[in-house]
């Protein structure tokens, strides 16, 4: 089967990573899987006339909104992955939340991170309860074998020893929802107190406008370094030699970087909202923090507390394990793309 795959593909973000994974899982699964930024399309006739250049036989689209409203009326199957953002923000939107109801009316099948994220949908449209299926994020984690990290601290303007450093790094595409500022001026005061500890942030440049107010941020802040987009090797080489990696987001669906890091075990600290609480049991398999006075205590903790590190890394790389297998999601996909297999007037 030829399928059209629509993603918001911003280098090295969330979305784009879980889009390149299920189309490695479709084409695993004996499709040919043609992944487009949803972005590049202005209406559904330019989507029409792509899905009929290239005989496509069904879709799949990731993120209700942004993929999802392209796809109704082609007169092929399509199925829906929800991102994240259209669950946690565009719902709140008249227009588009019944854009993404008719969406779903038509879709034979949609899948969420989580549980919460289910119960989220069916709330907003119970009629699409009975094809809501719920597949956690399969991660694998590769190190560049060869990353050299005093290097990448030399390029983060990070002048002391790496022996007796404790780098937080948060991960992010610089745009407000990821909230990369939320952080700052706390952190900077306690490096003023403790000038070992920095956190660097590290992602592409989603938002222009918003980029330019970050970095004017950082620039004068003490103890906080922007590092831009990296390959996903020398990323998981990064997360392997940090102290912790933090996610400071207002909203997320399912935060791959989270359960990367889990996997590499390494400590994670979270802001305290449904999407990250989802997979982060406080205290348990990492640490969860309500406003940034608590992540500076919670982080101090961390770092005076070998036996608190020792035991959440351990039950973080178990979670991943139980919950997160790469396997069974393609397994998933597998089962889920077959419902595709067929006409929409069949």
């Amino acid at each position: 089967m030829r399928l059209l795959f629509l993603a918001v593909l911003r280098r090295h973000t969330g979305n784009a990573i879980t889009a390149q994974r299920v189309r490695d899982h479709l084409e695993a699964a004996g499709h040919v899987c043609i992944l487009k930024d949803a972005l590049d399309f202005e209406s559904p006739s330019e989507i029409s006339s792509f899905i009929k250049a290239e005989s496509l036989e069904a879709a799949m689209a990731l993120h209700l909104y942004r993929g999802g409203r392209l796809l109704p009326g082609h007169g092929i199957p399509f199925g829906i992955i929800f991102g994240g953002t259209d669950l946690n923000e565009d719902v709140k939107q008249g227009e588009k939340n019944k854009v993404m109801g008719k969406v779903l009316e038509e879709a034979r099948f949609a899948v969420a991170f989580t549980e919460s994220m289910r119960e989220t949908a069916q709330r907003q449209w119970p009629h699409a309860k009975d094809k809501i299926y719920v597949q956690s994020q399969g991660i694998a984690t590769v190190l560049n074998a060869t990353f050299n990290w005093n290097t990448f601290l030399q390029r983060s303007e990070i002048n002391q020893s790496a022996d007796n450093l404790h780098v937080f790094l948060l991960i992010c595409g610089l745009r407000q929802v990821k909230d990369p500022l939320y952080l700052v001026d706390a952190f900077s005061e306690w490096h003023q107190e403790e000038p070992n500890v920095y956190m660097v942030i590290v992602g592409p440049e989603v938002d222009p406008v918003f980029t330019r107010e970050v970095k004017a941020k950082v620039k004068r802040t003490a103890g906080v370094r922007l590092v831009g987009e990296m390959a996903r090797e020398d990323l998981h080489a990064v997360m392997k030699n940090c102290f912790a990696v933090v996610n400071s987001s207002v909203s997320e669906g399912m935060s791959a970087a989270i359960l990367e890091a889990m996997d590499l075990e390494v400590p994670v600290l979270a802001r305290n909202i449904p999407g990250n609480a989802a997979v982060v049991k406080h205290e348990v398999t990492g640490l969860l923090f309500s406003d940034p006075q608590e992540f500076v205590r919670l982080a101090k903790r961390l770092g005076g507390d070998p036996a608190l590190e020792k035991q959440i890394v351990a039950n973080g790389r178990e979670y991943v394990r139980m919950y997160h297998s790469w396997q069974v999601e393609r397994n998933t996909y597998g089962r889920l793309v077959r419902m595709l297999e067929g006409s929409t007037e069949d």
